[in-house]
C-alpha cells in the first residue's frame, strides 16, 4: 500500500502552525475584518517609489540569485561589505537557513519562552532540543539566555530586540556589555525586525566581522513590504559564505529585489512612516488607557495592552474583538498572555478599535 514516507522526525511532529493567518479567520467567520490589526504589517504603505519598481519589474526573469544591486545598496547603508551581507525570503526564510546550517539532531538551542515562535519550529524541525528562560518582566532577559546557552552548551541563542510580541526593548549598549557572558561557541541571532522603529541606540555597535553574532533584518516592517518578502542578515564573510551552502538560491523574486532597493533608497518616505507609527502607538495607548487598561511601552509598530487578569480573560477580550470584525493577537505564553497585542493603524482602523474595545470587555466580564 502507498503511503507517505515521512522521516521519524517529522512523524514525530505536531501538525500546526505558529499563526492562523486573517484570511483564514475571515473565511471561518464569513466576513472580512473591518480593521487588520494582528500581523504587525505597515498598513500606512511602502514608499511609491518601490511600488513603481516593482510595477515595472520583469517577472518573467528569475530575480538575481546573488541579489546584487540590493546587497551592494545595503552594505553601503549599513557602512560594511557586500559579503557582509545575505539577502533572503525574510527574516524567517533566513532563520530556516541557519537552523539548517548549524543545528543537527540534539544540538541545544535557547531561546525566551514566549518569544516568537517560528525559529522554534525551525529548531524543531531540525531536531534540536530548544532550551527556554522567562522573560524578566516583560523583557527578554538577555543574561539568562546567556547563562542558559553557557549551562547546556548551545549552538545559537536567539534574541530580538525589539522583541515581538511584547514590544520591550534593550539598549545596544546593554546588550554589548551582556555579551560579554555569551560562551565561546555560541552565535547570538539577534532578530532585529522592529529595530527601524526603535529609538536611536537601540542597535548594539559592533563590528559585523564579530564571530559571536548574527544580526537580522527586514522589509516587512517599517518598509512596508511584508508581502514581498525581503530580509537580510548582516554577520562574519565566513558564515555569510555558508548560507550559499543550503538556500534557495532563485527564492528571491525581481519585483521584491526591485521593491526593497527602491524602499532603501527612499529615506523621506521611511521617516514618514515612523512618525505615522509614533502617532498611532501614542492613540492605541490613549484607547487602552481610556477602557482602564495598561498600554506597555513599545519600540515596534505595535502595542502590548495589559489586560489586568489572566489568559483566559485576555483570550475572551481578544475573541470580543474579533467577533466585531478587529484583528488582533496575543501572545502565547504566561505572564504574557495577559496581554492583547495591537498593531498600529489608520485612524479609521483605530476608531473601530477604540468602538469595538469596551463592548469586548464588557463581553469578557469587565462590566
Amino acid at each position: 500500500m502507498t503511503h507517505v514516507r515521512l522521516t521519524p522526525l517529522a512523524q514525530s511532529l505536531p501538525s500546526t502552525v505558529p499563526f492562523v493567518g486573517p484570511e483564514t479567520q475571515e473565511r471561518a467567520r464569513g466576513s472580512a475584518f473591518v480593521a487588520r490589526l494582528g500581523a504587525n504589517e505597515n498598513v500606512f504603505g511602502p514608499s511609491p517609489r518601490a511600488v513603481e519598481a516593482m510595477a515595472a519589474a520583469q517577472q518573467w526573469m528569475y530575480g538575481d540569485p546573488e541579489s546584487f544591486d540590493l546587497r551592494q545598496a545595503l552594505a553601503a547603508h549599513h557602512a560594511v561589505t557586500p559579503d557582509h551581507i545575505i539577502v533572503g525570503e525574510g527574516i524567517d526564510g533566513l532563520l530556516g537557513y541557519l537552523v539548517r546550517l548549524m543545528v543537527a539532531q540534539d544540538d541545544a538551542v535557547v531561546t525566551s519562552d514566549g518569544a516568537y515562535p517560528t525559529f522554534n519550529y525551525h529548531v524543531a524541525g531540525f531536531g534540536g532540543v530548544l532550551h527556554k528562560v522567562p522573560y524578566r518582566g516583560d523583557l527578554e532577559d538577555p543574561a539568562a539566555l546567556f547563562a542558559k546557552a553557557a549551562e547546556v552548551d548551545a549552538k545559537l541563542v536567539y534574541l530580538a530586540n525589539p522583541d515581538n510580541p511584547m514590544g520591550s526593548w534593550h539598549s545596544g549598549s546593554d546588550l554589548v556589555e551582556a555579551m560579554d557572558a555569551l560562551p565561546d561557541g555560541c552565535l547570538l541571532v539577534l532578530d532585529e525586525a522592529y529595530v527601524d522603529c526603535a529609538p536611536e541606540g537601540t542597535a548594539p555597535v559592533l563590528e559585523a566581522d564579530d564571530p559571536r553574532l548574527i544580526r537580522m533584518r527586514t522589509f516587512s516592517k517599517a518598509y512596508g513590504l511584508a508581502g514581498a518578502r525581503v530580509g537580510y542578515a548582516i554577520a562574519a564573510p565566513d558564515l555569510i559564505t555558508a548560507f550559499g551552502k543550503v538556500r534557495n538560491h532563485f527564492g528571491m523574486n525581481r519585483a521584491a529585489q526591485a521593491g526593497a532597493l527602491a524602499a532603501l533608497e527612499d529615506g523621506g518616505w521611511l521617516e514618514h512612516v515612523k512618525a505615522q507609527i509614533a502617532t498611532s502607538r501614542a492613540r492605541i495607548a490613549e484607547i487602552a488607557r481610556d477602557n482602564g487598561l495598561v498600554p506597555l511601552p513599545s519600540a515596534a509598530n505595535f502595542v502590548a495592552i495589559d489586560c489586568g487578569r489572566d489568559g483566559v480573560f485576555a483570550k475572551a477580550v481578544l475573541d470580543g474583538l474579533v467577533a466585531r470584525g478587529i484583528f488582533v493577537r496575543m501572545p502565547f505564553a504566561a505572564p504574557q498572555n495577559r496581554c492583547i497585542r495591537v498593531s498600529c493603524g489608520t485612524p479609521e482602523d483605530l476608531d473601530a478599535f477604540a468602538a469595538a474595545l469596551p463592548l469586548a470587555l464588557a463581553d469578557a466580564g469587565k462590566a
